[in-house]
C-alpha cells in the first residue's frame, strides 16, 4: 500500500463519510503530509500498514524542534486520527500512536472583548463608504449571533427568517442550527441588503450570498480577518484579536448575564457541552453567584 493512494482515500473519507468542513480536512491533510515528507526526506521506505511506533516517535521528536507544544499536540491528534481510519478500514490492527504521549499544555482560554471595545471597533468604521456599511453589519452579525467566520461568509439570503427572529446557520460537519437574531442586527442586515448590496453587480452563483465583495462574489475568510485586524489597529487595541474573538465575546457576555450554558451550547453549535464549558473559566463570578443563589448554606 502506497502513502499517496491511502492519503487520497483518507481525504475522501473525511469529506464524504465524516462530513468535515474544508478547513478541518485541510488541517488533517497537512498533518499526514508532514509525516510523508519526513519519510521521503530521510529515505525511509515503509508503508502505512507497516510503520511502527518508533518511526512515529522519531518523526515527532524531529518536528518538535520547530513547533510549540500546542502545535505538537494538534499534530499527534491528526496523525492518530489517520491511523484510526486505517484500523476502521481493516488495513491495520493497531494504532502506532497509542503510546505516544501528547505534550502537556495548559488550558487556553479564549480572548474576549469588553462591550466598550466592541463599540469602539464598530464606531471606527468609515460609514461614508458603501463597504463601511457592509463591514459594520459583518461585525454586528459576528457579535450578535456568535458565528464562526465560515458560517458568516456562507450565510445566504434564504437563511434569513427575520419575522421569526432567527437565522439558519450551516456549521461544522454541514450541521444546521437556528440562531436568534436581535432586531437591531436585523435592521443592519436589511439596510445593507436594500441599500448597498442591491447596487452590486452580483456574479452568477452568488445570487443568494448575503455578504459580497465589490466584484459581486462571496467574501473569503481572509477578508474578514483583514477587516477585523485593520479596525483593531485603527483604535490602537492593545490585544490581538480575530473574527473568532466576537464569537467568544458573544458567549462570555451571555454567561455573565445569567444565560443557561446549554442554550449557549446550542447557539454556538457545539457538539459537546464540555466545549462550551471553557467559558465558565472566563467568568468565575458566575460560579460564585450560582452558589450564593442556590446553595442552602449562605
Amino acid at each position: 500500500m502506497k502513502w499517496n493512494s491511502v492519503f487520497i482515500d483518507y481525504i475522501t473519507y473525511l469529506k464524504i463519510e465524516k462530513g468535515l468542513a474544508k478547513n478541518s480536512i485541510d488541517s488533517y491533510g497537512r498533518d499526514v503530509n508532514k509525516l510523508i515528507s519526513y519519510l521521503e526526506y530521510n529515505n525511509i521506505i515503509i508503508s502505512p500498514i507497516d510503520i511502527n511506533e518508533t518511526t512515529i516517535q522519531e518523526f515527532i521528536y524531529s518536528i518538535s524542534k520547530t513547533i510549540n507544544a500546542r502545535s505538537q499536540a494538534r499534530l499527534i491528534s491528526g496523525i492518530r486520527n489517520f491511523f484510526e481510519y486505517l484500523i476502521f478500514e481493516d488495513y491495520r490492527k493497531d494504532n502506532p500512536t497509542d503510546l505516544i504521549e501528547t505534550p502537556k499544555i495548559g488550558l487556553k482560554l479564549p480572548d474576549t472583548l469588553a462591550l466598550e471595545d466592541i463599540d469602539k471597533l464598530i464606531n471606527a468604521i468609515d460609514l461614508s463608504k458603501p463597504l463601511g456599511e457592509r463591514n459594520r453589519t459583518i461585525i454586528e452579525t459576528l457579535y450578535s449571533c456568535g458565528l464562526r467566520v465560515s458560517e458568516l461568509v456562507g450565510l445566504q439570503l434564504s437563511d434569513l427568517f427575520f419575522e421569526e427572529g432567527f437565522i439558519r446557520v450551516l456549521g461544522k460537519g454541514n450541521k444546521q442550527r437556528f440562531v436568534p437574531i436581535n432586531s437591531k442586527t436585523q435592521i443592519y442586515i436589511a439596510n445593507y441588503i436594500n441599500d448597498i448590496r442591491v447596487q452590486i453587480n452580483v456574479q452568477k452563483g452568488f445570487e443568494d450570498t448575503v455578504f459580497l465583495n465589490r466584484r459581486g462574489k462571496n467574501l473569503t475568510r481572509v477578508m474578514i480577518f483583514t477587516i477585523v485586524k485593520n479596525l483593531a489597529i485603527k483604535i490602537d487595541l492593545k490585544k490581538k484579536i480575530s473574527p473568532h474573538t466576537f464569537r467568544h465575546s458573544f458567549a462570555t457576555h451571555l454567561l455573565e448575564r445569567g444565560a443557561d450554558l446549554r442554550a449557549i451550547q446550542q447557539m454556538l453549535g457545539h457538539e459537546s457541552i464540555t466545549t462550551t464549558e471553557i467559558y465558565m473559566h472566563l467568568d468565575r463570578s458566575f460560579l460564585k453567584d450560582v452558589v450564593n443563589t442556590f446553595h442552602p448554606r449562605k
